[in-house]
């Protein structure tokens, strides 16, 4: 099996179900997330806890860059996920961590 490319979910996903692709882009992104009710960053942040709770980490690294992009802090989602460990599990935040330093390294 030819391995995913998780930089990019939603692209690696349009090829078998467009459909999919184009309800994440139309309405979430266009819709939900340029909403001005909540902040970018905050919706950045809200994201990425639940992707941690909900132990999706495959989708870590694109909201990931894109909280940094939205204007997050390596720093500050270093605390989230310390803070994580103890309501969504240690497992659960030991794994977001390795993916963060992943997604972190190949930036810098």
């Amino acid at each position: 099996m030819k391995p995913i490319d998780f930089t990019s979910p939603r692209a690696a996903a349009r090829l078998f179900t467009p459909k999919l692709a184009d309800f994440v882009e139309h309405p979430l992104y266009s819709d939900v997330w340029a909403d001005p009710a909540l902040a970018p960053r905050d919706r950045s942040l809200i994201t990425i806890a639940c992707l941690i709770a909900l132990n999706h980490a495959n989708e870590l690294p694109a909201h990931l860059r894109r909280g940094i992009e939205n204007g997050l802090t390596e720093s500050e989602l270093s605390e989230v996920i310390t803070h994580l460990a103890f309501y969504a599990g240690f497992p659960a935040a030991i794994t977001a961590s390795a993916y963060a330093n992943a997604t972190f390294s190949e930036i810098k």
